[in-house]
């Protein structure tokens, strides 16, 4: 392999928020980017805007750059049932279709409660933020407010 591109729905419809996105993945995954670098392997973050903009551009790349790991990262948007691999969760949920010579290993999900991570601690919010932080205007937790485990605890 020489070259991993993954294909990255958000980012939204404007050039210096896709440039955000890539960033923000880029330094997320900088583990696996400076590995694959020192490998001589060419990384590719590409932010795509919506999810069916991602979709669709991962099937062209599939034409375009044939000779690529090709990677499709997008939304959940729903639970995923156990057992269910991510084309089987997209074709239920989106009707897209794995393409033809695509392996699971080429579609990644993101958590469905992903911005739940984001403001479940509260008290960490308000310590970052200090003056001015209101945490009622934050949403409130369906289940009583009980802590969403962050990405670090779920093991």
């Amino acid at each position: 392999m020489s070259e991993v591109r993954i294909y990255v729905e958000g980012g939204g419809d404007h050039a210096d928020g896709k440039a955000r996105l890539r960033e923000g993945f880029s330094g997320f995954l900088r583990e696996l980017v400076d590995l694959a670098r020192r490998r001589r392997i060419r990384w590719s973050i590409i932010a795509c805007g919506s999810r069916n903009d991602a979709f669709d551009d991962f099937q062209l790349a599939l034409q375009t750059h044939p000779n690529a790991f090709n990677v499709l990262l997008v939304d959940s948007e729903a639970p995923v049932q156990t057992g269910t691999g991510p084309w089987q969760h997209l074709l239920v949920r989106d009707r897209w279709q794995c393409p033809d010579g695509v392996e699971d290993e080429q579609c990644h999900l993101m958590v469905q409660t992903m911005e739940d991570w984001l403001v479940a601690d509260r008290a960490a919010l308000a310590r970052f933020y200090r003056q001015g932080f209101n945490a009622a205007l934050l949403p409130r937790n369906q289940q009583k407010d009980a802590a969403i485990p962050a990405p670090a605890a779920l093991g």
